[in-house]
């Protein structure tokens, strides 16, 4: 018996855990489309990499329609995923110091392009199919963190577009659709963002010694453990139309 067609898009697979991810969906037998502005390593007839700077966002759908629109549409996908991994963790350091023009862009990248992806997959994809999305998000969207105060934003304001979205899809209105919305902060993992963080001055970023601790005590995770939660996620059913874990995923039947 053939398998079912599985499609997942995945921003940020170019390193940290967007890769793990795709490598992960990859080895579960997923096709996988992955967006980052530079190449990802993986060498695999089932993935496909679009080149796209989620910054530029007066591009983004036109990009997402001519790549991927007809495919989204499929009435063959069985399960339609998106994981908005991709992250900008710049601007580190206190809100009197925040320079307006660079905080556009990593409000741009952080909430306005996954918010842009999510509203496109929903309107566009195949709606017979189960549709799964994911936000990595962080503790820093639901708890404030000094020097965080433009990263733990953008993950809040995602969050909140999450629950919106969900809102909206279970309005009276709304035909039944089976569609599953995780906000999942996977805790301390050994990324790109661990590293800036730990070397950015103490006088900038007052929590550089407790980012710098988590990497000398081996508190990080390797970016293959939160990818597998995820990926589980990705292939459950069972879970409300919104949900949100920090740390692990719960599974659905602890799901309420």
């Amino acid at each position: 018996m053939a398998k079912p067609h599985r499609l997942a898009i995945v921003t940020g697979t170019s390193s940290g855990i967007g890769e793990a991810v795709a490598l992960e969906l990859l080895r579960r037998d997923w096709q996988v489309v992955g967006i980052a502005r530079r190449r990802a390593l993986i060498d695999d007839a089932r993935y496909r990499h679009l080149a796209i700077d989620l910054a530029d966002i007066a591009h983004l759908t036109e990009a997402m329609e001519s790549a991927l629109g007809e495919r989204v549409a499929d009435p063959r996908l069985a399960r339609l995923a998106l994981v908005n991994n991709a992250a900008d963790p710049g601007l580190l350091g206190p809100v009197t110091k925040i320079e307006p023009g660079a905080m556009l862009r990593v409000y741009a990248v952080n909430v306005v392009a996954p918010t842009c992806l999510m509203g496109w997959l929903v309107a566009r994809g195949q709606p017979k199919a189960a549709l799964r999305i994911v936000s990595v998000s962080s503790g820093a969207g639901v708890s404030p963190f000094a020097g965080l105060g433009v990263y733990g934003g953008t993950k809040a304001a995602l969050r909140m577009t999450g629950m919106v979205l969900a809102a909206e899809l279970t309005g009276a209105a709304r035909p039944p659709r089976d569609v599953a919305i995780l906000c999942f902060g996977p805790g301390p993992i050994d990324t790109p963002m661990q590293a800036l963080a730990r070397t950015t001055p103490v006088d900038v970023f007052p929590l550089q010694e407790t980012f710098a601790r988590w990497a000398t005590e081996g508190q990080l995770q390797a970016p293959d453990v939160p990818a597998a939660e995820i990926v589980t996620y990705l292939e459950a059913d069972g879970y409300p139309v919104f949900h949100e874990c920090y740390g692990e995923i719960h599974r659905p039947e602890a799901a309420s």
